[in-house]
């Protein structure tokens, strides 16, 4: 347990880096605005690598005991996330992470009519179905580490896209979406751009999920039953 604990140390402590504008503007300045974001990636990759491994070495200490319910959790919310993440970044979006802004229209806003932040989401999805039917204090750690990390990402992109865009621009395309997905269709500030993603979106985003599904066993070691 001790050194899955210091990987998890180790990774938000490297997730530190970008946030902190003194220390990450003298590593641009050195090895360049790409070569930090190589560098970055790369170290990134390593320490994610080596979580993995950690948590798979970690001891099972139980929290509590999964029902049969649980297993079910990310059976639901796995597909969910799996569409977000395909149409997140296949789609325009000014607000977050996905296909850049260029062409972005706010009168045809695609997945950006359900929240501005998909991708981020679907990791939180991701990561908050798998501690229910999990139980154990490891998995807790990790995929509740994942989930903050997402939330505070969301705020921190946020706050980033508003001082880049201007605060006139920022609020006349907002006014029409919302962070909380569905949240703007439900107080009737948009209406779902359905089309958007109903298409060859939701097929790659289920073919996606049924890739997952049928490959946990050979790449995680688990198989994911619910029968």
């Amino acid at each position: 347990m001790a050194e899955f604990i210091l990987a998890i140390a180790v990774f938000i402590a490297s997730h530190l880096i970008p946030a902190i504008a003194p220390l990450r503007g003298g590593l641009v300045k050195i090895i360049g605005e790409r070569g930090f974001i190589i560098a970055f990636s790369t170290l990134s990759t390593a320490i994610i690598i080596w979580l993995g491994f950690a948590f798979a070495a970690a001891p099972y200490i139980e929290l509590w005991e999964p029902s049969e319910w649980s297993r079910w959790v990310p059976a639901i919310s796995m597909p969910i996330a799996c569409i977000l993440t395909v149409t997140g970044f296949t789609s325009r979006n000014p607000f977050s992470l996905g296909g850049g802004a260029g062409g972005y229209d706010p009168q045809n806003p695609g997945i950006v009519s359900v929240t501005r932040h998909p991708v981020l989401w679907a990791l939180a999805i991701w990561s908050g179905s798998h501690i229910a039917p999990n139980g154990d204090m490891a998995a807790a750690l990790l995929f509740g580490l994942f989930v903050a990390l997402c939330l505070i990402g969301i705020m921190t992109i946020e706050r980033r896209r508003r001082v880049r865009m201007g605060e006139a621009q920022w609020q006349a395309l907002s006014a029409l979406n919302s962070i909380i997905p569905f949240a703007a269709a439900l107080t009737g500030k948009t209406s779902i751009d359905w089309e958007h993603f109903c298409g060859w979106r939701l097929i790659a985003g289920l073919a996606l999920y049924a890739t997952l599904f049928y490959g946990h066993e050979y790449v995680i070691g688990i198989t994911p039953n619910i029968f």
